[in-house]
């Protein structure tokens, strides 16, 4: 548990021990003050030294108590529990160090806290030295009100809620382990989901065993008969999917926070994979409206002025009369205002062919011109940064060349992906060629909308499609062709596409 020191864990470890090694049924308080005592680096050792006592006595005085001033300990979350409180009370500060935990054993029981008064370990004495101003990590004021063990009540009352909210998040995560997994067939996200209900799984392995099933009390439950308008109100799979995504967040909410009132503090990792389903939020939202826009996308035609042997406004109609339905503005060479100037003549002549539009690499000039998006290089603006100029409806593709490019832009929240070079570019030089086996390896890490890119034309689409590729990205084989068209025709249809 990372709020416990080391020297904690290990005194409690050889407090274990020593009941094991005698045959005991659990461990007793002497054991875990011998523990503490034998740490070398904690500081109950050195409280006995102050107050004027011989550590070997001290020892062996203690492991010869009898039981009926030595009782059994209670369940160490809880002890721990109760020096994490008088660790923040005291120091700001919920970790656990070895001198809380010493002085929360001594005084946990009466009997107990008479016999090591006897023996010089007097609890208020203790009490004395922790708060004196000579005490070099001290705050002023009294702290003994802190060392209360917590009410069984409020700790009953606490698991039931940690119990029905780790319920809800099961069942939300694998609601969403079901959308990703049969609704979009995404490999990458199914993991992703998966991962999270395993680090759901071990942080709630982080609370005290059997707490909180016999906290469980799903008959008495007054939320079991109380249901909010619209509850039951689906319309799609990805309304599901966003539904169960808040679902999750809320119960990961409310667990950080009655989480924080157990030793170990799971509140602080419920707290971290709350900010990781954020994340899974934005892949699996933006994904799906993007998938949904781009459904019917096979052949996507990139656009230079100087490589096209046409106008662009015919190119445009012609490939658009072939299948094609999402054209980007490629322009390398232009000045900003004449880019601008062109860009806003291709956003007339698509609107007119009812086809989306995209610029490549500048999202300030794909705001101002209207365009449908913007399309990112590896070396471009990131995702997040390009999101806040185009806006939250714009698509932002972009350009992967491995698959871990490919599963950061899933998480970076991008609609679609260009997967390439896959062949020489008549177009473009590339120094290497992923080809066929990243299309073939991308089409199987991600159901998002993913174009092969780089060489592709009539000639060789079909060997895309048989790497599982659906989606083309298209340049030189269109902007070249006598007539659009009938190659945007072929195109589409070797993609599984069926023509306008």
């Amino acid at each position: 548990m990372h709020d416990v020191s080391p020297g904690v864990g290990r005194a409690v470890a050889a407090a274990e021990g020593r009941a094991e090694a005698r045959g005991a049924a659990g461990v007793r308080l002497a054991d875990l003050v011998l523990g503490l005592l034998d740490e070398d680096e904690g500081r109950p050792a050195g409280l006995v030294d102050r107050l004027g006592r011989q550590l070997a006595e001290v020892r062996e005085a203690l492991a010869t108590l009898r039981d009926e001033t030595n009782p059994l300990a209670p369940p160490t979350p809880t002890l721990l529990a109760a020096a994490r409180a008088w660790s923040l009370g005291r120091r700001a500060d919920p970790a656990v160090m070895t001198d809380a935990l010493f002085l929360v054993v001594l005084r946990v029981d009466p009997a107990f806290a008479a016999a090591a008064a006897r023996l010089g370990l007097d609890p208020a004495a203790i009490d004395d030295l922790l708060t004196s101003p000579d005490d070099p990590v001290a705050p002023p004021g009294d702290t003994a009100a802190a060392f209360a063990l917590p009410d069984p009540t409020d700790e009953h009352d606490a698991a039931r809620v940690v119990d029905a909210n780790l319920n809800r998040g099961r069942e939300a995560l694998r609601v969403l382990e079901d959308y990703v997994r049969f609704v979009l067939d995404d490999r990458f996200l199914t993991e992703q989901v998966k991962g999270l209900r395993h680090e759901l799984a071990e942080a709630a392995g982080r609370l005290p065993p059997g707490l909180l099933l016999a906290a469980r009390e799903t008959r008495r439950d007054v939320g079991t008969t109380v249901s909010a308008a619209g509850e039951y109100d689906r319309a799609t799979p990805r309304q599901v999917a966003e539904v169960n995504l808040k679902r999750l967040q809320e119960s990961l909410r409310s667990l950080e926070e009655f989480g924080k009132l157990f030793a170990g503090d799971p509140g602080r990792a419920f707290e971290a994979l709350r900010y990781r389903t954020y994340t899974l939020e934005r892949a699996v939202v933006t994904g799906g409206r993007s998938r949904e826009k781009l459904a019917d996308a096979r052949v996507y035609v990139l656009l230079t002025g100087s490589e096209c042997v046409a106008s662009l406004d015919w190119t445009i109609e012609r490939a658009a009369a072939g299948g094609a339905t999402v054209f980007q503005l490629r322009e390398k060479s232009l000045s900003d205002r004449e880019l601008l100037e062109r860009a806003r003549d291709v956003r007339r002549w698509t609107r007119q062919a009812g086809v989306l539009f995209i610029v490549n690499d500048r999202p300030d000039i794909a705001r101002l011109a209207e365009a449908d998006g913007v399309h990112l290089g590896q070396d471009d603006l990131p995702v997040r940064e390009a999101r806040r100029v185009v806006g939250p409806d714009a698509l932002i593709g972009v350009s992967t060349h491995s698959v871990e490019q490919v599963r950061r832009a899933v998480l970076d929240g991008a609609d679609y992906l260009g997967v390439g070079p896959t062949f020489p570019s008549r177009t473009k030089t590339f120094e290497v060629f992923p080809g066929l086996d990243f299309v073939r390896a991308a089409a199987a890490e991600t159901s998002l909308p993913a174009f092969a890119l780089g060489g592709v034309g009539p000639e060789n689409v079909g060997r895309v499609a048989e790497a599982g590729g659906r989606r083309v990205a298209v340049g030189a084989a269109v902007g070249r062709a006598d007539d659009p068209e009938p190659v945007a025709r072929v195109l589409r249809a070797a993609l599984g596409g069926s023509g306008p």
